[in-house]
């Protein structure tokens, strides 16, 4: 059996068992090697026989590739540390929660319930957006801003599958579309480098006219969902609903000050990504020099707020490193092509019924490992040469393959996109993370994304 598909499914299997990804991406990468035939450590010229790397060595190697990546996350986390650090967050969080309060009652709305309700759908739904570039501190946002408002939404009676709908559209939609903080991660450093990589050129291509038509099908799940939890649903008022709404009332007015400068280096940030291509590395490392500059993050307290950011962010880069490792050993295997010849047997040169079974491939992959940045290093390797011998033109190529990778992102319960809206919205026990956060988002988001996909894949 092919070596690529043996590793593929030893991977998926320890992490859908609950194997750490980053221990099951190594097992499954060494496990496919030595299927394979690859020697675990490197083989010495003798007789004329070339030298061959081993295992070990190309694993290595590979991760080489994912250092970038890592490193980028790892600055972005202390950027978004110092922007929890200035209190900017927690201050709006309590700006609403004194405004949706009235007279002292934290569980009265003032009144227009219908205005109010769909005004902080919309206000959860752009901070979401926001998260991921504009003030990129992606899921840190969740436990600051949802808590202190659940007392609000039990008297609105909102659906929170709805809210975990909205949140999590922020969160995927954002960077699988627009090219800017962790889209500029997702989009340029791994999408369309790995794609290059692989063999085909994508000096030339627009990656949003690309992943335009999977974007809308994101947009067509959000509507869906919209339609789909409308109803009110009831949930009690509890003691830690009312607790976390009156801390957040209780947070001091803002400083306009500490506002001020966090504005700042959150224009200082975005304004270097739209100056310079990749650059985002460099946006996040002059924000957080801002708020050192300005005083709003102190020498004193720099190490601590960095540290925390880098661990904050430590885990999704370890596993992007991985990823980059495990992909460079399943190109070394030279079972890549065969798997590709393989497939074209099967689907019989039908470019529709291959890009469906990329597409679901893609899925299984994200919905194992977690990570939608994790799953492209790994599908590139075997997709590139798949779509160039359908003939599938790259624009659609970078479709196909930035929609598998975002497959299964919402609705895994191991991804970022479901765990945070989950840790918000759970506060007070009353939010199941399967029923009400993984099983709505995968309902509503990879079933539109995978026939927005297929078409992409058709007509691009």
């Amino acid at each position: 059996m092919n070596a690529v598909v043996i590793a593929v499914v030893i991977m998926l299997a320890l992490s859908l068992a609950r194997v750490h990804v980053v221990l099951s991406l190594v097992i499954g990468a060494f496990v496919g090697g030595l299927i394979a035939g690859m020697p675990l450590a490197d083989v010495a010229a003798a007789g004329g026989a070339p030298a061959q790397e081993g295992i070990i060595t190309v694993f290595q190697n590979g991760l080489a590739g994912g250092a970038k990546i890592a490193l980028s996350y790892a600055m972005l986390g202390a950027f978004a540390m110092a922007i929890t650090h200035s209190g900017l967050p927690q201050q709006l969080a309590g700006s609403v929660v004194r405004k949706l309060n009235k007279g002292g009652v934290s569980d009265h709305v003032n009144s227009g319930i219908g205005s109010v309700k769909w005004g902080l759908l919309l206000v959860i739904l752009v901070m979401g957006i926001m998260s991921q570039n504009v003030v990129p501190i992606h899921i840190a946002f969740i436990p600051m801003i949802i808590p202190p408002l659940l007392l609000v939404f039990n008297r609105l009676q909102v659906d929170r599958r709805l809210i975990a709908c909205v949140i999590t559209f922020g969160l995927v939609t954002t960077y699988m579309y627009l090219p800017y903080g962790f889209g500029a991660i997702f989009l340029h450093e791994i999408l369309l480098s790995n794609i290059q990589s692989a063999g085909m050129d994508t000096q030339n291509i627009n990656v949003m006219q690309a992943m335009g038509i999977p974007a809308l099908g994101m947009v067509a799940g959000l509507i869906l969902a919209f339609f789909h939890y409308r109803k009110p649903r009831i949930y009690s008022n509890n003691q830690i609903d009312t607790e976390s709404n009156q801390a957040s009332e209780a947070q001091p007015q803002p400083s306009s000050y500490r506002s001020l400068v966090a504005a700042v280096a959150i224009a200082v940030c975005f304004a270097i990504q739209l100056i310079y291509n990749d650059a985002l590395l460099l946006g996040a490392m002059l924000g957080f020099a801002v708020f050192m500059t300005l005083g709003v993050v102190k020498r004193s307290e720099a190490n601590d707020v960095f540290g925390a950011g880098i661990r904050m962010m430590a885990m999704v880069g370890f596993i992007m490193i991985a990823a980059q490792g495990f992909a460079a050993v399943m190109k070394a295997t030279g079972d890549i092509q065969p798997l590709v010849e393989g497939s074209m047997a099967i689907f019989g040169g039908s470019k529709g019924m291959a890009a469906f079974a990329m597409l679901l491939v893609g899925l299984l992959v994200t919905m194992g490992i977690g990570s939608s940045f994790s799953t492209l290093p790994i599908i590139t390797a075997i997709y590139v040469p798949l779509c160039i011998a359908l003939g599938f033109s790259p624009l659609a190529t970078v479709a196909i393959i930035g929609t598998a990778g975002a497959l299964g992102d919402a609705g895994s319960p191991a991804s970022d996109s479901t765990l945070g809206p989950t840790m918000g919205l759970n506060a007070d026990g009353q939010h199941d993370h399967i029923y009400d956060s993984v099983i709505p988002t995968f309902i509503h988001y990879n079933l539109p994304l995978m026939a927005s996909g297929w078409i992409a894949a058709m007509v691009l």
